[in-house]
């Protein structure tokens, strides 16, 4: 039995066989997803909204208590970055070409 270093290729590295000469020969993308999108069993509108009602009540706090401008900053910047992961975590194609730009800067 041989045992390799790395993993066998998945199959469908032959469908970008001729993608250095021809560009157009891969294949199309596949239709965007329609309906509402569960990963692992999770339906993830309801954490969306979630934060969105949450920032929402930040903000709208902040314009009440203009005093408590520092704290209200910090909670409505801790919101985004929870969102901003979240969000991340749905797009993990996006989120690595988004840290590689942050990375270059």
């Amino acid at each position: 039995m041989t045992i390799g270093t790395y993993p066998p290729l998945p199959p469908f590295y032959k469908l970008y066989k001729d993608y250095i000469e021809n560009p157009k020969s891969a294949p199309k993308p596949p239709p965007p997803f329609e309906g509402t999108y569960v990963c692992y069993g999770g339906n993830y509108t309801k954490e969306l909204r979630s934060f969105n009602r949450e920032l929402q009540l930040h903000i709208l706090d902040l314009a009440e208590r203009p005093s408590q401008y520092a704290r209200k900053v910090e909670d409505i910047s801790l919101i985004f970055k929870n969102l901003h992961h979240f969000l991340n975590s749905l797009r993990p194609h996006q989120a690595r070409a988004t840290l590689i730009h942050i990375l270059e800067l």
